[in-house]
């Protein structure tokens, strides 16, 4: 296998485009909510990471699935691709269901505590009251990019990305300001938006797919189900405790006061943007990985991921430069509040040239998962964020500037890549 430039650009768009339907729906909430009030915009960031933190568990899930796959397809075993894919639609159906109703009992009790703001927890909890039931949608979905992906066959990914944004955008609209649902408004669009694009990738798989080639029937095989949870629960726990000590970062912000929270959602929001093309190259280099090793091409490994760097640096730095410079029309985009502007816009330029650093630090660690040893990338990211906490910890002790706080990142993803570096070039395969 010869993956140059192209075939990974060809493979990793679709990838990017699904990966953008989350991240487009926390930006379409938090353009239009900015223009509610700064309470709410604040508050749809806490809001948001909590929901992430608990959808990264089917997230984390559906990367160990991705990789059983994609080491399935490079071995040519191509009917066991479809049997695996099933599993775990099973198990993540199931953990939907499980993860939504452990959220409706506990979430107000735990975010009470950690929320300093009455206003801010209010707003925190009409948003969560309805988004939460967007994973009943987004995990089966999370089920099929991982066979897609697994198997490189990634364009109908395209449509599905077009469809939630296409949703999401006008719902939000109708939602929040014409029925003045506020909040509560954003979240029923974005949960619904995930419902639509589930509905198109279904029909795809369903109608175009070869279900004999793939082996796509319905059947429960509880061999491959345990071979793939052995895989998985460590890229759970991995992708779990990496937002969640995101979680920690904005709760940090939060007691700073509620125009800092705003300020940072901003720059979170515009910045995601960046980060998909990071994640979406992260999570293509992982699929390439295990089917290069199915493939018994080892020896090719660190240099596809060099190539997926250097692409990455590529397709990102001219956009990261570009918005640094138009910067005030992008924040106006979310609110015309000049103290915001003024709080943001040196953090704003902090956290986008992390992308140096954040590039290679997922495209490694993403190559570790890759290899199929997702213990060892749990054990990396427990490390990182121990690190990473006790880092943050610290700067809360005697800085309240937001372009210090914003430093923890690099911490995280520079120390989190050498770890994965050192792996790698060690590894007996």
């Amino acid at each position: 296998m010869n993956y140059t430039y192209k075939s990974i650009w060809l493979i990793n768009f679709p990838v990017m485009m699904s990966i953008l339907i989350e991240q487009l729906i926390n930006i379409t909430d938090a353009i239009f909510l900015g223009h509610v009030g700064e309470i709410e915009l604040g508050a749809s960031a806490l809001a948001g990471i909590w929901y992430l933190t608990i959808y990264m568990l089917g997230f984390g899930f559906s990367l160990g699935l991705q990789v059983v796959i994609a080491r399935r397809n490079g071995e040519q075993h191509y009917p066991e691709t479809g049997k695996t894919f099933f599993q775990g639609l099973l198990f993540l159906s199931g953990l939907a269901i499980l993860l939504c109703t452990i959220s409706k009992v506990f979430s107000p009790v735990i975010l009470i505590k950690l929320i300093a703001s009455e206003k801010v927890y209010s707003a925190v909890i009409d948003y969560l009251d309805w988004r939460i039931w967007g994973l009943m949608f987004s995990f089966p979905f999370l089920a099929l990019r991982s066979f897609l992906v697994g198997i490189t066959l990634t364009k109908p990914l395209n449509k599905a990305a077009l469809t939630a944004v296409l949703v999401n955008i006008p719902c939000n609209w109708l939602l929040i300001f014409h029925f003045d649902l506020g909040i509560a408004g954003a979240a029923i669009a974005s949960s619904f938006s995930e419902l639509c694009s589930l509905i198109i990738l279904s029909i795809h798989v369903l109608r175009k797919m070869d279900r004999q080639v793939y082996g796509l029937n319905w059947q429960f095989d509880k061999g491959i189900l345990y071979h793939v949870c052995r895989v998985s629960i460590w890229s759970m726990f991995n992708q779990f405790i990496g937002v969640a000590s995101w979680f920690a970062f904005f709760v940090a912000i939060e007691h700073l006061g509620e125009l800092e929270l705003a300020a940072t959602n901003v720059i979170r929001s515009i910045s995601t943007l960046f980060f998909v093309i990071v994640n979406s190259l992260a999570a293509t280099t992982g699929s390439l990985v295990s089917n290069l090793l199915g493939a018994g091409q080892q020896n090719q490994v660190i240099p596809l991921c060099n190539r997926v760097i250097r692409l990455g640096y590529a397709v990102g730095f001219p956009l990261i430069i570009l918005s640094i410079i138009c910067f005030n029309p992008l924040f106006n985009i979310y609110s015309g509040n000049e103290s915001l502007l003024q709080i943001a816009q040196l953090p704003f330029t902090v956290a986008l040239l992390n992308y140096a650093f954040a590039l290679p630090g997922y495209v490694y660690m993403n190559a570790v998962t890759g290899t199929g040893n997702t213990r060892t990338t749990f054990m990396f990211q427990a490390v990182t964020i121990i690190a990473y906490l006790i880092y943050l910890w610290t700067i809360s002790n005697f800085s309240t500037s937001l372009s210090v706080y914003w430093t923890a990142e690099y911490l995280y993803v520079i120390l989190l890549g050498v770890l994965s570096v050192i792996y790698l070039k060690n590894r007996k395969y």
